[in-house]
């Protein structure tokens, strides 16, 4: 069987091993494919991995031999999967691999903007601490979490690690969710949505992104937080009406934003959340530490032995 990874590198930029894939059949691994190179390399290959590298229905009709797709990655609108369960090709997805690892990420934003380390560890670089007349200096607010209201849209694997750390820094937790009350965990007080905009001292996105999600920040939502809210966005960009923010943030409506995805991924240089005050943006990381890429990895072989056997695991063309 033949093996093609369409796009290897922004999983496994060289500090993991393709050996396991490579036990299962001839693999060959690419870097970064593009929509010119997609028929050439594809060709002749039964299973084809991909993470971001999409497979559109007429590419899926072109390719005879396929008859495997392994997304890697959790969500797999990259391919399009009405056609693949029309001819009867397996796709699998990647679920719940990066639960601890994104929740972290949630945090890293959150400590990051009411701490602001990178901002006075630059500073003392700069030596202004080894120049202060006196023992301490700050010129950004400190804020401890504590006591303070947190805010989950979206209360599946993630939303509820998330709710479970907020917890911990003893935090009040609401949630919007589609969960009945008794489903939700200890703590966590179901909220209408608009709700949870007035009321949450931070916001941490965690919903799917359908149509209905689509900007579910938006200007009029915006215009209920707090001045001193904080949005944290590490879900899906599109969540997020980004003109809106950017306007709210530059206007002080709200305090600050934590954003590790955006709307289009590499963004524009013109995005205006880019430039936008307090605004906080890491290139989609969440998901990125070793130990969440090696399951992710695992998962991805398993899949496939899975599909090789007869028994095909996490199959979402069905």
């Amino acid at each position: 069987m033949k093996i093609v990874v369409l796009d290897g590198y922004g999983m496994n930029p060289g500090d993991m091993s393709w050996e396991p894939l490579a036990d299962l059949g001839e693999l060959v691994v690419y870097d970064r494919t593009s929509a010119g190179e997609l028929m050439e390399r594809a060709r002749g290959a039964e299973a084809l991995l991909t993470n971001k590298t999409v497979l559109s229905g007429d590419t899926l009709r072109s390719l005879a031999g396929l008859k495997y797709v392994g997304v890697l990655a959790t969500g797999y609108n990259v391919v399009d999967v009405d056609t693949a369960r029309e001819l009867g090709i397996v796709v699998t997805n990647i679920p719940a691999y990066s639960t601890d690892s994104v929740a972290q990420m949630v945090f890293s934003h959150l400590l990051s903007i009411v701490t602001r380390v990178e901002h006075y560890t630059a500073e003392n670089r700069n030596g202004r601490w080894s120049d202060s007349p006196d023992f301490v200096y700050w010129d950004t607010p400190l804020h401890e979490l504590s006591g303070k209201t947190f805010g989950i849209i979206g209360l599946g694997n993630i939303g509820t690690s998330v709710a479970r750390i907020a917890r911990a820094f003893g935090m009040k937790v609401k949630a919007f969710t589609s969960k009945n009350p008794a489903e939700l965990p200890e703590g966590v007080k179901k909220v209408e949505l608009d709700e949870l905009f007035r009321t949450a001292d931070v916001l941490s996105l965690h919903c799917p992104l359908t149509d209905g999600t689509r900007h579910i920040v938006n200007e009029s939502r915006l215009k209920l937080m707090k001045p001193t809210a904080i949005l944290i966005n590490t879900g899906r960009g599109p969540l997020i009406d980004e003109d809106a923010l950017a306007k709210a943030l530059n206007a002080g409506s709200i305090y600050a934003a934590g954003l590790d995805v955006l709307s289009c991924e590499p963004p524009r240089r013109d995005n205006p959340v880019l430039s936008a005050r307090n605004c906080f943006i890491t290139p989609h990381l969440g998901w990125a530490t070793v130990e969440a890429r090696e399951r992710l990895l695992k998962i991805a072989v398993d899949n496939l032995k899975a599909y090789i056997s007869g028994a095909p695991r996490n199959n979402v063309a069905v």
